[in-house]
Formats: C-alpha cells, structure tokens, sequence
C-alpha cells in the first residue's frame, strides 16, 4: 500500500466518523417536540390570532391578553438599551394619551431578559411612560411572538387578530395614528 492510498484511506474514514458524529449530534441536540397544543402554533403573522400570555407590569399588576376583549391593542416588544425603541417610546405615550378615550390598550412588553430592571426603571420615569410595560423576564413571550428585531410592534383587532407587524423601528407618531384609526374603525 501506497502512502497515498493510506492517506487517501484515512481521510475517508475520518471523514466518515465525522458525518457520523455530526448526525448524531444534531439528533440529540434537536429541541424536544411541543407536547402541548398550543406550542403547536406558528408564529404570529397578519389574520391569525395573538397568542395568548401572562405578565407582571412595573406596577405589579397581572396582565393576561386575552382577557382585553372589545378593544383593539398596540403591542410593542421594546428595551431601554435599544436606540429606535428609545427613541419612538415618547410618541407610543402621545398616541397613548390621544387614543385610551376611545378603547385602544397600549402594552409595552420588555425584554427583561436582555435589559436591567433598573434601566426599565428609569428610562420609564424619564419619559413619563403611564400605560403598561409588561416584564419579560424569561423571553418566553418575546419567543412566543418570534421577536429577533427591537422593536416589533403587533397591531391586534379587538377580536384578537392581528392585523399589522412592524418590525424596526422607530415607529413615527404618524403612522401609529394611520394604524390605531384603522383598528378602532375597523372595530366599529
């Protein structure tokens, strides 16, 4: 046997091993299989419904969102840290103040898991925020509603459909007027 042969050899045995250690890798590393059924759910997108969740707010207060019936919710997916969600929270509070009379919900859920609470903290009572800014501290929800971009903002019907993501941001205070009308014409 040449010493080319047994190279070549070689390296078509390790390289078997390696496909083989790969494969049995990837099967045993895999994410288990949903064993509820509401795990089974895709990720939200335009016409299906919002999936559910519970979270505590700054003020303590559980919030469960479906239990917001008849009313149409901006939901925003936010950190202090992030730079457009720094910067469109302020015009979320004016459209806040503009449209709570006429039943729209505001909920700003934070990625507590990727921020510091004392962060939270301050950059809310630096702004004034007053509607609710939910905590997610185990990302669980933000995972739910396959969040990989702050900010991401679902615009929710008052039957719980969705019916607008934005993704990014900052959102303008413009377009969160165009949106919010649309809803509660559209509830009406």
């Amino acid at each position: 046997m040449t010493v080319n042969s047994y190279l070549y050899k070689r390296r078509v045995f390790l390289s078997i091993i390696i496909v083989i250690a790969g494969a049995f890798w990837i099967w045993f590393s895999r994410s288990p299989l949903p064993t509820q059924k509401q795990e089974l759910i895709k990720a939200p997108q335009v016409g299906f419904k919002a999936p559910d969740f519970s979270l505590d707010s700054l003020s303590g207060e559980n919030i469960i969102l479906s239990e917001i019936t008849n009313s149409p919710v901006v939901l925003n997916f936010w950190a202090s840290w992030c730079p457009p969600c720094r910067t469109e929270m302020p015009d979320f509070q004016q459209a806040y103040l503009e449209y709570k009379n006429q039943g729209a919900i505001f909920i700003a859920v934070n990625a507590t898991n990727q921020d510091k609470l004392d962060d939270v903290l301050s950059f809310t009572n630096q702004h004034q925020l007053t509607f609710p800014i939910l905590l997610d501290h185990s990302g669980r929800t933000s995972r739910t509603y396959n969040v990989h971009s702050l900010p991401t903002t679902y615009f929710i019907d008052n039957q719980g459909i969705i019916r607008k993501i934005i993704i990014g941001g900052p959102i303008p205070l413009s377009l969160l007027r165009i949106q919010i009308d649309y809803l509660i014409k559209e509830n009406n």
